[in-house]
């Protein structure tokens, strides 16, 4: 039906529109919008489309939503992500959008334009299988330069039309730059895969000498699981104001972890650990691993383990590397029930059916904690995760409740026992089973010497392991002045019936009687009881309301106000309040409310590295003396820094584990060509007789022919370089400023010696 329309209200030209349109137009409206949050909304090009579709994906996973925007914009990223976290299509699917695009195209001749660097073999061709599935249908050719390989094979590769985007090692991929003598002047985008893995296998020389021959135009994406700091400072040098993204990191405590915290004493640390060991290991859990401070401890404790009838290994950083694999696979089999193991050795440990965890000794950093309990509760599973805490560690403890925001709960505090004990509870060990166990352990020191020498060298190293260990900080050492280790034993080591006469022994020995053992040995007209008694009239109300107090304060109905400040004296005069500054609502802060937060959420490298960077200590004193001896002290920058190894030369690890000059060439790839162009030229020598044969068409080139390739090829480098994007004109910008600052620093030295 249509308005009735009125004269007054009539416009030649506009008709009112009618009901049904406007129904349809307010329906149209209020549905919703299709949320657009695949890799549709992404702005990729029809080909990788088309690749990803084929290869089964249709939503993006967290980490893949952060990074591929921020690499498609052509900035350099740091992502920290977890193995498994789809971190892989992270940087093929922008290397494969940046090499399609009509500003990258290859010169002649220079094919060559990524390059993805992984740590292993099995993880490079892996990759490589992926850039091939997703890039099935943009024509790009892929290759994998790969160390135990024939390097002649991979001459043929790399010579001739290089192939757009290599997979490689860092060793091999170096070895063939210096044989070949490759110019990397036409890449543009470098990815460093599992780049914390690359630094620990021994790959920072040969990552320094690629960075070093790549342009300062290229993009840089370096992923890793965790931040240490070599990595950090590998990033800081190599990459252009890089951004970092920090999704399902390592470091964040599962929810399926329990967390049981057993207090000690230091030298009753090991029988502590025996019967931990005795009440853990169950059929249902039948494997731990044990966390110690340095390799002496790591060796002590295998001994005793040994005497006591567990079945254990162990390993260090200063063990071989094939008796620590031989050890891993005792365990990962279940040859064995216990691995012991230092913070250096447990690195990029992977045991995902692991159960229990216990630290040994406490670690100095709450990040070190997380990293170390992290081995257990993995891929959703449930896991436990115990640790022994002497005096001289509550500092350390508090800390970490500090880093974790939660509160140690007290055994007094809870009702279950056994198994079902909640987490985060803070108890003791029964005595009497503990001085049962601390007597064998006292046994085997006398009656082995071996033993007792490997207790002897682990009371050594753990001197010099508490001078470079990192401290508490100053707020907690204040506090566990104050904190006292808990008298009653762990919920989790008491059965179901033991606790009633746990707490009738706790009340007989908070029993404190009224007389003295002066009045009870004593006769009545004694001087010893005649002296108490006159003592008792004069100062027994004033003992009676101390006790009363502590009394109260102990059951919590009282607060303790033995820290407060003292009262002001009577005849000082009151000092004057200062006035409190009352802010009214049209003030505005100079800070936001909410900036913690934000600093937080930042995605900032500069901001967010300091935090995110972990460092293992060593877990030796020659270790430990081997690093100092590395750093010494720079005037300019105010800090230690590493010493050079060789004197200024540029020196690299070969494959074999020698180290030879980084400009090194053993001339085999000469000897390749020469003996490839003898094969040529003998496959040529027949049909060169042959005058009477038709050249082809293509063999008929004269010189104005060349002369104008040449032109062409000319003017198509310098288009290339002419058409830049932003990020590559500023980065070259940058580039030129460092130039020039250290041309006007060495000018500024050479007027200054005259």
């Amino acid at each position: 039906m249509v308005k009735t329309k009125e004269l007054d209200d009539h416009l030649p030209g506009f008709d009112a529109p009618e009901e049904e349109d406007t129904q349809n137009e307010t329906q149209s409206k209020n549905k919703k919008k299709k949320a657009s949050g695949g890799f549709q909304s992404m702005g990729f090009s029809f080909p990788i489309i088309k690749g990803i579709t084929k290869r089964g994906y249709k939503q993006p996973t967290p980490i893949q939503r952060k990074t591929i925007p921020l690499a498609l914009t052509g900035k350099d990223v740091v992502a920290m992500a977890r193995t498994g976290s789809g971190k892989t299509a992270c940087f093929v699917l922008p290397i494969l959008e940046k090499l399609l695009a009509p500003n990258t195209k290859p010169l002649p001749g220079k094919n060559f334009r990524a390059l993805i660097l992984s740590p292993t073999r099995e993880l490079a061709l892996q990759t490589l299988r992926f850039v091939r599935e997703l890039g099935k249908f943009t024509g790009l050719s892929s290759a994998a330069i790969l160390g135990g390989e024939s390097i002649e094979q991979q001459f043929s590769v790399m010579s001739g039309t290089a192939p757009d985007i290599v997979v490689a090692t860092p060793g091999r991929f170096l070895h063939i730059c210096i044989e070949m003598n490759l110019k990397l002047d036409n890449i543009k985008i470098v990815v460093f895969d599992e780049a914390d893995r690359l630094f620990e296998l021994g790959f920072g020389e040969q990552l320094q000498e690629i960075v070093a021959r790549l342009p300062s135009t290229r993009q840089t994406l370096l992923f890793s699981a965790t931040l240490p700091k070599m990595l950090v400072e590998f990033a800081r040098a190599g990459l252009s104001d890089p951004m970092l993204v920090r999704l399902d990191v390592d470091w964040k405590l599962p929810s399926t972890l329990w967390l049981g915290w057993i207090a000690v004493r230091a030298e009753l640390k090991t029988a502590a650990l025996l019967l931990l060991l005795d009440k853990v290991l169950t059929p249902k859990t039948p494997q731990a691993v044990v966390f110690a401070a340095t390799k002496h401890h790591v060796e002590y404790l295998n001994l005793i383990l040994q005497k006591a009838g567990i079945s254990s290994t162990y390993a260090y950083s200063g063990l071989d590397a094939s008796a620590r694999k031989i050890a891993l696979g005792r365990f990962t089999n279940n040859k064995c029930s216990v691995l012991i193991v230092t913070d250096v050795a447990a690195r990029g440990l992977d045991l995902p059916a692991l159960d229990t965890v216990i630290n040994y000794n406490f670690p100095a950093k709450p990040k070190l904690f997380v990293h170390r309990v992290g081995r257990s509760a993995r891929a959703g599973r449930a896991g436990r995760a115990f640790s022994l805490v002497a005096a001289e560690d509550i500092a350390h403890l508090l800390d970490l409740q500090l880093f974790l925001g939660a509160e140690l709960i007290l055994p007094s505090q809870v009702a279950e026992h056994g198994t079902k004990c909640p987490s985060g509870v803070w108890g003791g060990i029964p005595t009497a089973q503990l001085e049962l166990r601390h007597q064998d352990i006292v046994a085997w020191d006398k009656n082995c010497s071996e033993i007792e020498e490997a207790a002897r060298t682990c009371s050594r190293g753990w001197q010099q392991y508490v001078k470079w260990r990192e401290p508490a900080s100053a707020e907690a050492n204040k506090r566990a002045k104050t904190t006292d280790l808990p008298t009653l034993p762990h919920p989790f080591l008491i059965e179901e019936g033991e606790g009633d006469a746990i707490d009738m022994i706790e009340q007989i020995k908070n029993y404190t009687p009224k007389g003295t053992i002066l009045e009870l040995s004593a006769k009545n007209d004694s001087p010893m009881y005649l002296a108490m008694k006159r003592k008792k009239q004069v100062h027994g109300k004033m003992v009676q309301k101390v006790r009363d107090i502590k009394k109260l304060k102990a059951e919590g109905i009282l607060e303790d106000t033995s820290n407060l400040k003292p009262s002001r004296p009577a005849n000082e005069p009151p000092k004057k309040k200062k006035k409190e500054v009352v802010r009214d609502e049209n003030y505005i802060s100079h800070f936001a409310s909410d900036q913690h937060t934000e600093m937080g959420m930042a995605v900032n490298f500069n901001a967010g590295a300091a935090n995110a960077q972990l460092e293992l200590g060593a877990d030796s004193g020659d270790g430990a003396r081997a690093h100092r001896a590395m750093l010494k002290w720079d005037r300019k920058r105010k800090k230690m820094v590493h010493v050079d190894p060789d004197g200024g030369r540029k020196m690299i690890r070969t494959e074999s584990g020698g180290r030879v000059p980084a400009s090194f060439r053993s001339g085999r790839y000469d000897e390749w060509r020469k003996r490839n162009q003898a094969d040529a030229g003998s496959d040529d020598e027949q049909p060169a007789h042959d005058n009477n044969r038709k050249k082809a068409a293509s063999e008929f080139r004269p010189h104005w022919v060349k002369h104008n390739e040449r032109v062409a090829k000319k003017s198509a480098e310098a288009k290339s370089k002419e058409f830049k994007n932003k990020q590559q004109i500023v980065k070259e910008r940058i580039r030129k400023d460092k130039i020039k600052q250290k041309l006007k620093f060495k000018m500024n030295k050479k007027k200054k010696k005259k």
